[in-house]
């Protein structure tokens, strides 16, 4: 029996397949895994039993990944999942940023009880006249799976696009249109482009990477838009560059106290992802690959340990969380062979400093030779999966 507990409200099309084998709600006391949206684990006392955590989205800085990893606890995410409503909310970013529609819907409304509004209406709306996009140059940075989805459809609504992302990964590359040009460095990137676009997550390395420096450089009146993280882009160079009129725009999905200060904002209450049908698509994703995860040990999506994935071959499978370091794998080996059980398959993948190894056995493995592995210099974590 397995303890599942929900940190957030999950859709029931992913908690549903948890079997007779589960026990999920809200209130397990020490959880074998950990379903969650957007709740933060920060403050929260990692339970002894955890194994793994599952996020109903693709951010996980709400997640003490480091935390984590030394106690072996494998995070997941589900990339792609909530790509096509971000894609779509960027998309109506990018006419909300040009034709001004917000804050002429908000005029509009102000001519409620107003004689003749419709003359009102002609004679107000050259205030609100904007750009088609038609025609203009989007930068996107980070061609992750929404990245590509947006920059794919900002051409086919007529645009040059320009995509930065010096980690591309194949499988983006591929979805990716050969219409779409390549930039290697931002700055000059940010000096070719009317829109900006941003879908990278935050780390040490991409905080604050819309900095001064940055917008100082960029085309003049360049419009940016925000639905990946708001801590990418640095509040005071951005208030200023607003102020001056070097961001003509600044639409982001991460409105906070600094943001609805500044000029010409479109502050939109994190709505990327807040679709029935996303919420749906991450939650059953999410759930699956945990349940895969306690069931099998195969990991995938994984933010901080390698993907690894293995067919089931024998009756017994031990999975091994490690620290990736020379003689580890001859080292299981070389206990499984001292107690005399035969290895029938395995599998060892390292991401960094981490590593994950999977060993199937048809020999009884008891507690005592668990031990052995967990007493391991190295060792994160050990279980056996039967």
């Amino acid at each position: 029996m397995f303890s599942i507990k929900t940190l957030n409200k999950i859709a029931a099309c992913g908690t549903q397949q948890f079997g007779a084998g589960y026990q999920v709600s809200d209130g397990e006391t020490n959880p074998d895994g950990i379903v969650l949206r957007s709740f933060n684990m920060h403050e929260m006392e990692l339970p002894s039993n955890l194994k793994g955590v599952a996020r109903a989205g693709a951010g996980v800085n709400n997640i003490p990944i480091d935390k984590c990893s030394e106690k072996g606890i494998v995070v997941f995410n589900t990339p792609g999942a909530n790509a096509n409503a971000v894609k779509e909310l960027v998309i109506a970013g990018l006419l909300m940023a040009s034709r001004k529609i917000t804050d002429a819907v908000t005029w509009a409304k102000t001519l409620d009880g107003e004689e003749g509004v419709a003359k009102l209406v002609e004679k107000g709306k050259s205030n609100f006249a904007g750009p088609e996009i038609s025609g203009k140059t989007l930068g996107v940075v980070g061609l992750g799976a929404i990245g590509v989805m947006v920059a794919n459809t900002a051409y086919h609504l007529g645009m040059k696009v320009i995509g930065y992302d010096p980690y591309i990964s194949i499988n983006a590359a591929w979805n990716l249109s050969r219409h779409i040009e390549r930039e290697d460095d931002l700055q000059a990137m940010m000096a070719k482009c009317d829109y900006i676009t941003l879908h990278v997550p935050q780390n040490d390395k991409t905080k604050g990477m819309i900095n001064k420096d940055i917008l100082d450089g960029a085309k003049d009146g360049i419009r940016i838009l925000n639905f990946a993280r708001g801590g990418l882009v640095d509040n005071g160079a951005m208030a200023e560059a607003l102020e001056s009129g070097k961001v003509s725009c600044y639409v982001t999905d991460f409105p906070d106290e600094a943001v609805l200060k500044m000029k010409n904002v479109v502050a939109i209450p994190h709505l990327g992802a807040s679709t029935p049908e996303s919420e749906d698509n991450c939650a059953t994703m999410a759930c699956s690959q945990l349940i895969d995860f306690l069931e099998n040990g195969n990991v995938v999506n994984s933010v901080n340990f390698p993907e690894c994935v293995m067919p089931r071959s024998a009756k017994e499978r031990l999975f091994i969380a490690h620290k990736n370091v020379p003689k580890m794998i001859s080292a299981f080996t070389q206990a499984f062979a001292d107690k005399g059980i035969n290895i029938e398959n395995m599998i060892n993948k390292s991401k960094g400093d981490l590593a994950v190894t999977l060993i199937d056995t048809n020999t009884d493995v008891s507690e005592a030779n668990i031990q052995s592995i967990e007493s391991m210099d190295n060792i994160l974590s050990v279980r056996i999966i039967k």
